[in-house]
């Protein structure tokens, strides 16, 4: 589930010690800007798929740029979102395969670290609360663990569908995605919750509570 989810839905629990986030950069959330300067940016469209995401980045600019741009969400086409507005907010496989053109492109991840020093936690494996014994019973970290070690398998299917070199494909599982809640990710997470309460993005802020072994 996408992380801002756990702030909204109710009587849920995160499985620990696996998400998909980032320390550093992660190439697959990114903001094209036709503007010069991202100061310069007075409408965003957002791709409709994305809500961790384009809370980040409202937080990005409320908080950090000190200002607030124009919305609005739609299909992930860059072409067609760049028509009427300064950027485009492009996720997922979308975000690692548009033609960049002339754009200037800022990595998600990369934003948020420079602004707080932290890594950031994109999507938790979340459960309803009332389920939690049985989903104490999945070992999800053996998954986790048993795709990485499959990592070539994956690089191999996915490179004709994404028409990216391997060694693209395999840099990005291998070094820009984390799989694993260091406590640094831990505290870049309990800092974007903090923000999107500050900026009005979640309704209430409750502490993460996560399924006991």
């Amino acid at each position: 589930m996408p992380v801002i989810e756990y702030q909204r839905l109710p009587d849920v629990v995160v499985v620990p010690d696996v998400c998909v986030g980032s320390l550093r950069r992660v190439r697959s959330v990114v903001l094209a800007v036709k503007t010069p300067r991202l100061e310069d940016v007075r409408r965003i469209a957002l791709d409709e798929s994305s809500r961790t995401s384009a809370a980040l980045l409202k937080i990005i600019f409320r908080e950090f740029l000190g200002f607030d741009p124009e919305w609005s969400s739609s299909v992930p086409d860059v072409a067609q979102m760049l028509s009427g507005n300064d950027a485009a907010l492009i996720i997922g496989d979308p975000g690692m395969t548009f033609a960049r053109g002339n754009l200037r492109l800022f990595d998600m991840a990369e934003l948020w670290r420079e602004h707080t020093g932290l890594g950031f936690v994109f999507a938790l494996w979340m459960a309803a609360e009332r389920a939690a014994q049985r989903v104490r019973k999945i070992d999800f970290a053996a998954a986790r663990d048993e795709g990485l070690a499959r990592a070539e398998e994956i690089v191999a299917y996915y490179q004709p569908l994404l028409n990216l070199t391997r060694e693209e494909l395999r840099s990005y599982l291998a070094e820009n995605i984390s799989f694993s809640i260091s406590e640094e990710m831990r505290a870049g997470m309990d800092l974007y919750f903090q923000l999107a309460f500050k900026h009005g993005l979640i309704p209430a802020l409750k502490p993460l509570k996560t399924i006991q072994p």
